[in-house]
This record gives structure tokens, sequence and C-alpha cells, in this order.
């Protein structure tokens, strides 16, 4: 099982980071379209009008599916920005109660808006709603990135939930701790390796 999550998560990153690659190709594209009219008409020559139709809708849409779809795994790399100073300050046993209570509280908005997401590419579909640009884009497809997104990252809570109700540490909290333990780690610069250690951990 732990497997087929991992597998998921990797897969909607995976899809995150096309949809980025896809932007960056297509502005490229637009970029050195331009470059070579400009070229071209120096030279007063016919210029080759290379353009993206619709390239402000399309890279609207890639970029909401990649935030979307980058949901479950920026939170499993504790990535997320989180206000931690209530969570920091309380016992083991009042901190393990605040996280299930707020995962509890998040898996059910994932989900709430994640099963909002699919009754709307629902919609789309059996109305066949299209966007207003120079190419019509069925909305099916950029809510449906939006809506798989919504279901990972619902997937990725109850995930996380439910090893916090086991007596494990959320994977987020790992990687936090373990930031936290790399940026506090003495630095050992020059010769004198122990004292310099020294000095510089008392020093933190």
């Amino acid at each position: 099982m732990r497997l087929v999550l991992n597998g998921l998560y990797k897969l909607s990153a995976a899809l995150a980071a096309l949809c980025l690659c896809i932007i960056a190709s297509l502005v490229l594209v637009q970029v050195l379209g331009r470059i070579i009219d400009g070229a071209l008409r120096a030279f007063s020559l016919p210029i080759l009008g290379l353009t993206v139709p619709s390239l402000n809708e399309i890279a609207g849409f890639l970029f909401v599916a990649a935030t979307f779809l980058a949901l479950a795994s920026t939170l499993r790399q504790g990535d997320h920005i989180r206000v931690s100073m209530l969570i920091k300050a309380v016992g083991l046993r009042t901190r393990r109660v605040l996280e299930t209570l707020v995962l509890a509280i998040g898996t059910s908005l994932a989900a709430f808006a994640a099963y909002h997401g699919v009754m709307q590419v629902v919609d789309s579909i059996a109305f066949h709603t299209v966007s207003f640009g120079t190419i019509r884009i069925p909305l099916a497809f950029p809510q449906a990135a939006l809506a798989f997104g919504l279901i990972v990252f619902a997937v990725a809570l109850a995930d996380e939930l439910v090893a916090v109700l086991a007596g494990a540490v959320p994977s987020y909290q790992i990687i936090e701790d373990e930031k936290t333990a790399s940026l506090q780690a003495p630095v050992l610069t020059g010769q004198g390796g122990g004292k310099d250690a020294k000095t510089i951990e008392g020093a933190l």
C-alpha cells in the first residue's frame, strides 16, 4: 500500500513538473518567434508571424494544474507554510492531539473540495463548456487536473492522519526536523576542526 501511495504522490508531482515544462516551452516558442520576426523585419524580409494562440489562457490553465497537482508532494516534503509556534510550545501529547485535529479538518476540507471539483468536471462535460480564447479548450481538461490534484491531496492528508493516529510522526514533521537540525549543525572551518566546532556550536 505504501508503494502505491508513494507512486501516486510522485505521479502527481511529475504531472505538475510537466505542466511547468510545457509552459516554459510555449513561452520560449513565443519569444523565439518574436526574435526571428524582429530580425527579419530589420532586413526588410517578410516575417513568419510565429505565435502561440491563446498562450496566456493555456499558460494559466497549466499553472493552476501544476499548483494543485503539486499539493500532495509539497505536503509530504514539508514545504507547505505552517505556523508551528503553538505546536512547539506544548507537550508531546497535546501536540499529537492538535496534529490529529488539524489533519482531520484538512482532510475533510480537501475531500469536500475534491468532490465539488469532480462535479464541476462532470458539469463541464455534460454542457460542453469551452474557454473563450482563440482556441476553444474544453474546460473539463484543466478542471480534471485540478480535481485530480485535490483528490491526491486529500489522500495525502488522510495518509498523514492515519499515521498520527497510529502513533507515528507525520512525514512533513520528519522533514522539518531534519531541516532544522541541518541549520543548527556546527560548521567546521580551517584546521582547528574540533575547537572551531565547539566555538560555533556554543554561539548557536
